[in-house]
């Protein structure tokens, strides 16, 4: 079963992610329209997802949301693609950026992810 990494983006965004995270063999749902970012706790319950990543202005409402909803570990504010590796060696369960839209920021995420899943299964 492929791991599977929200991406909510409140512009409706989202796809340079999405390839990036492809690219590194986690399987991307991309959830449409504008306010994307809000649903991300909701879609993740659904899809039962690994990870979710939130892209508003602030870079938090949606991760906030998903905290406040399910009680996702969460990191928000984030602004590179480092600080995305960095929260999901540490657990994090939901991210939030700030409009950050980039294939890379996909790939390494979701990179991190799938080795933290293999040493957390070991």
């Amino acid at each position: 079963m492929a791991v599977k990494i929200v991406i909510g983006h409140r512009l409706g965004k989202g796809e340079s992610v999405a390839e990036g995270v492809r690219a590194a063999g986690a399987e991307p749902v991309v959830i449409p329209g504008p306010g994307a970012d809000m649903k991300v706790g909701d879609v993740m319950a659904d899809e039962d997802a690994a990870l979710g990543i939130s892209f508003c202005g602030s870079g938090g409402a949606g991760a906030v949301t998903a905290k406040a909803k399910y009680g996702h570990d969460i990191e928000f504010g984030m602004r590179s693609v480092q600080a995305g590796v960095t929260a999901v060696q540490q657990g994090r369960t939901v991210l939030g950026f700030g409009f950050l839209d980039s294939e890379e920021l996909g790939f390494k995420v979701a990179e991190a992810l799938l080795k933290k899943l293999g040493e957390d299964a070991s």
